[in-house]
């Protein structure tokens, strides 16, 4: 499979999740290997930042980049998009501090993507082959790599809440672009009614609303129109988990599996894996 970028510059603009202030999103065409960039447009110099697991420093509720003190946070649903559209190289322009929520679930960012054109460009993909089994634990969370002749992703959850506990508790990917833009794709993040106030006086959330996030309590989903998907809360879960994981640079063959994870977790088992020089190897 060749690399893949987009034909024509395409520009979004939306609040941040958690600093609630409005971002513009412009995604450009990038060369042949050149990986996926973010340019920090709001700031002086300018801040480019790659796109790579080494650069995430901040994971508390969000998978965020840090380089010289300049940050760009929520970037994992875009990161999401990219892998679920096989997108190797693109410049991503922000002005401000944070990729916008839009919807809450990666599909703007399908569409987006999508209006701009995908093209092929003439080189061949390089992807990361996982050789053994690596794994993470925090507390009874797990995230574990481990070799398969193909991409794979299981996630699974587990809550103590009856609104999502009536729900499909896992969910699986095996890297088909049709699946994941007419289903994954569609699938928002959520939060608990009863976490609001508290995130809030953590600076938290402060872009947060129905028309972004699913909001749930003990006894009912509080969005009017319910749920998109009857397995929503695990199948966002795995989106997030799929932008954690692309920010390894490269497309993984191998097969993850995530229980109760999260974006610290993600990424300390991406680390994990490149520590160990005899648990992967590069493939086309």
């Amino acid at each position: 499979m060749l690399q893949r970028t987009i034909n024509t510059s395409i520009s979004l603009k939306g609040v941040g999740l958690h600093s609630g202030v409005e971002s513009k999103l412009t995604l450009k065409p990038a060369p042949v290997n050149s990986g996926i960039k973010f340019i920090r447009t709001d700031v002086e110099p300018e801040k480019m930042i790659e796109g790579l697991y080494y650069n995430v420093q901040n994971t508390m509720l969000t998978t965020a980049l840090i380089k010289d003190n300049v940050e760009i946070k929520t970037i994992e649903h875009l990161y999401s998009a990219l892998a679920g559209l096989a997108i190797d190289n693109l410049i991503i322009e922000i002005e401000g501090p944070e990729i916008p929520i839009m919807d809450g679930s990666s599909r703007p960012f399908i569409f987006a993507i999508q209006a701009a054109g995908i093209k092929n460009q003439s080189e061949k993909r390089k992807m990361v082959r996982v050789k053994k089994e690596i794994s993470v634990f925090e507390g009874d969370k797990i995230a574990t790599l481990k070799p398969y002749n193909g991409s794979k992703a299981t996630f699974e959850i587990q809550y103590n809440n009856k609104m999502i506990d009536a729900t499909p508790q896992i969910a699986t990917f095996d890297a088909d672009v049709d699946s994941y833009t007419h289903v994954i794709s569609r699938a928002r993040t959520f939060g608990f009614e009863k976490d609001v106030e508290a995130l809030k006086k953590k600076n938290c959330i402060l872009g947060g609303s129905l028309d972004n996030a699913i909001l749930v309590n003990d006894e009912e989903i509080l969005n009017v129109d319910g749920l998109r998907l009857n397995d929503e809360f695990v199948k966002h879960k795995l989106l997030d988990a799929i932008g954690d994981l692309y920010l390894l640079g490269h497309q993984l063959v191998g097969e993850y599996y995530g229980f109760k994870s999260g974006h610290t977790l993600n990424n300390r088992l991406i680390r994990a894996l490149m520590a160990d020089k005899d648990a992967w190897e590069y493939t086309e």
